[in-house]
């Protein structure tokens, strides 16, 4: 039980060795946070109509206390 205990920490990694962390590869983190921001919707300070549209669209779905039976 012990030695599955320590396999089972081993396979963890430090930040040295695991690939999917970018402490050691600031380009990597880099572009990873560009293309993630791309992605993103982005917000709505400069843009009232899709604000708009937004909180109505979460009003409509929202489960609050205001709907009808």
């Amino acid at each position: 039980m012990a030695q599955d205990q320590e396999r089972t920490s081993q396979r963890g990694g430090t930040k040295e060795t695991n690939p999917g962390n970018f402490a050691n590869d600031r380009e990597r983190a880099s572009r990873a946070g560009h293309k993630g921001g791309q992605a993103s919707g982005g917000n709505f300070a400069n843009d009232r109509q899709r604000a708009s549209e937004a909180g109505r669209k979460g009003g409509q779905n929202s489960h609050g206390g205001g709907r009808q039976q």
